[in-house]
Order: structure tokens, then C-alpha cells, then sequence
């Protein structure tokens, strides 16, 4: 990747080419359907998407008797019209444990995990029904699982100190030599990294896509991409600054491989940190200090989310800083928060002024 060009655009990049690399294999009316959402779907959502289909199209050819004999290219629309209620009842049940045809390895689903595939099945159906490619919606009629809110996680205060403290002090003690000598060299980048997202509630996808040239100390604020390509300057406190700091003088010496110049966090290899690389970060220090917590980078982002809604009780100011497109996504995160505040003040409003006992039975 050429220095000059932006983590998040060689990211859609890399993810077009990966929507296009799928096309390849699949039927020829699937174009169309891409080209009909890739305005308004980001790039990942169009591999997501992709991915969805060709688990459907294996499906099809494994159970189905009249395609079995069929490539996935091969499969026609008028194959797709004659499927019935019943072929996505299977579906479903398929979806629970299947083994992939290309890699062997085998995939369960989750009642969330199986809901986001049929909601890009009844996508991609809606789109030829739409478009009259097709007469018959079998997926329309699929009725989704009962969404159950789950209880937001979070980390408390006093989990949040001994998380950094894990990050800059305990995690050392009694492990190999080897693995103190890593844990020395590494704990400057993972004590900023995890104080950055603490601090300030981005994303994964945004932080590992931070530039160096992004981090703007004069005004305590990095400048993020989020969904949709859209930029926003981010705001940090003294913790933050103070961490990121000593990072940074460390990361100047570094000498990144080709293409990684730019990246602010760097992995041992010298080059920028992915996604998978943060999680497995978050997880190692986390896990010391939280057991029965599963912590991940969304959880810290929650965390200070959380946070920031105990100290402003401005629902709207921490939609703004998380990047939510809808308040109410906001409010259905803490609304128990919400209702904690709603108990605790019961009291505060007086309706009258209680006589005291002395005066409480005089005449």
C-alpha cells in the first residue's frame, strides 16, 4: 500500500476486490444486486453480504436434489422461484452447524449469528422481487428471532485502574523470561492504546486506521474516519495525552516495513495493527483483571460511554462523541443507566415539609 493513500481507503479497496474476487463464482444476476446497494453499503457490509450468499448457494447445492449437480455459477433464477417456505426453514437449520466446502472447517450460528443471514438473504430476494426477476419471496415470510436487549458491559471504575495498571506493571509477574522481555517491549504502545480507547469511545476500525499525522497535540484531539468515510476530531484528556506521548516518542525511532509508514500503532512486525491484533490486546490484560467480564474494544468503548453519561447525563453529547447516527441507538445502550438516575431521585422532590415528632401530636 503506497504511504500516500488513507488506511481507510485502501480498507474498501481491499474489500471491493473481495466482493469482486466472490462475484467471480456466484450467478451473474448477483451483479446486479451489488451494484444496486454498493451506493448506499459500506464496503465491509458488501463482503458480509457476499459471504452470506455463497454459504446460501452451498446450502442449496449440499441439500437441494435438483441442484446438487450444479456449480454455484449455474444456479438460475427460475432455480431460486421454485424454493419454498419449507427450503428456508432447512436453511435455518443448516445455519445452526455447517462445515464449509472450501476451507472444511466447521461454523455454528447463534440465534444473532443466523438472523443477520437471513436479513442479507431477504435482502438480496427483496432486490429481485423488486425488479420482477422473480414472482415468489420465500424469504419474506421468515419471521426473525425475538430480539432480547442485552445487558450492557461495562468496566467500573476500579476495573478501569487495574486494567492500566495491568497494562503497565502486573502482567509480567509470573510469566517465562521470554514473555517479560515481550510484555517490556510492548507495554509503551499497549498502555496508550488502551488508554486511547478508554479515554475517548472509538472504535476498533478507527483506531487501528489512526495515522500518526492524525494525533494533533496542540488541540488534545485526533482526527478519526468513521462509517461512510465521514471524519471527526475527537477530543482527549491529560491520560490520554500523556500516554500517547511517550508512545509516539518511541514510535519515531521505529522503522515500519513498506507501506505501514504512516500507521500510529505498530505490531511487533512493524506493521499497522489489525483488528484481530487489538482484540487479542484488549483480551490478554483484560482477562486478569475481569474474568468473569468478557471484555473486548467495544466493551472499553462502552465503558467510556458509560462514563461520560454518569458525568454530563447528556444522552445527546455522548451520541455525538460515539459517532451514533440515531440518538435512540444511544438511549437503548443506557437506558439502565436511565433508570438507575430515574430511582435515585425519588426522594429529591418534597410535596410538603414533615412535622417533627415533638410537634406531631400537639393540639
Amino acid at each position: 500500500m503506497s504511504d500516500n493513500i488513507a488506511f481507510y481507503k485502501q480498507t474498501d479497496r481491499d474489500n471491493i476486490n473481495k466482493v469482486r474476487e466472490i462475484l467471480k463464482s456466484m450467478p451473474t444476476f448477483c451483479n446486479d444486486y451489488f451494484r444496486s446497494i454498493e451506493r448506499h453499503t459500506a464496503t465491509r457490509t458488501q463482503v458480509a453480504y457476499a459471504q452470506d450468499l455463497t454459504i446460501f448457494f452451498q446450502f442449496l447445492r449440499e441439500y437441494n436434489p435438483l441442484l446438487k449437480d450444479l456449480s454455484q455459477k449455474d444456479i438460475t433464477l427460475n432455480n431460486l422461484e421454485q424454493l419454498t417456505i419449507l427450503d428456508m426453514e432447512e436453511y435455518i437449520q443448516y445455519l445452526k452447524l455447517y462445515r464449509s466446502k472450501n476451507s472444511g472447517k466447521e461454523y455454528s450460528n447463534s440465534n444473532t449469528g443466523i438472523d443477520r443471514k437471513i436479513a442479507s438473504l431477504k435482502s438480496f430476494f427483496n432486490f429481485l422481487n423488486r425488479t420482477e426477476m422473480i414472482k415468489y419471496n420465500p424469504p419474506a415470510r421468515i419471521q426473525l428471532s425475538k430480539k432480547i436487549d442485552k445487558e450492557i458491559v461495562y468496566l467500573d471504575p476500579d476495573e478501569v485502574a487495574l486494567l492500566l495498571d495491568e497494562v503497565e506493571f502486573g502482567y509480567s509477574r509470573n510469566k517465562s523470561n521470554k514473555a517479560r522481555l515481550a510484555h517490556e517491549r510492548l507495554k509503551v504502545r499497549d498502555l496508550a492504546l488502551i488508554t486511547l480507547m478508554l479515554g475517548t469511545g472509538i472504535r476498533i476500525s478507527e483506531c487501528v486506521g489512526l495515522d500518526i499525522t492524525d494525533v494533533d497535540f496542540k488541540n488534545c484531539a485526533i482526527l478519526v474516519h468513521r462509517k461512510g468515510g465521514k471524519e471527526a476530531t475527537i477530543y482527549f484528556g491529560e491520560e490520554v495525552e500523556d500516554a500517547l506521548k511517550k508512545y509516539i516518542k518511541q514510535r519515531v525511532t521505529m522503522s515500519p516495513q513498506e507501506g505501514h509508514e504512516n500507521a500510529l500503532f505498530l505490531s511487533s512486525q512493524r506493521k499497522r495493527l489489525n483488528i484481530c491484533s487489538v482484540e487479542a490486546i484488549v483480551k490478554k490484560y483484560a482477562s486478569a483483571i475481569a474474568p468473569l467480564k468478557k471484555i473486548t474494544p467495544h466493551k472499553l468503548r462502552s465503558t467510556y460511554g458509560t462514563s461520560l453519561y454518569r458525568e454530563t447525563s447528556d444522552i445527546y453529547l455522548v451520541a455525538d462523541v460515539l459517532g451514533h447516527s440515531d440518538v435512540n441507538i444511544t438511549k437503548k445502550h443506557y437506558s439502565a443507566i436511565e433508570q438507575d438516575r430515574r430511582r435515585n431521585i425519588r426522594n429529591i422532590v418534597k410535596l410538603r415539609e414533615h412535622p417533627s415528632s415533638d410537634d406531631k401530636y400537639e393540639e
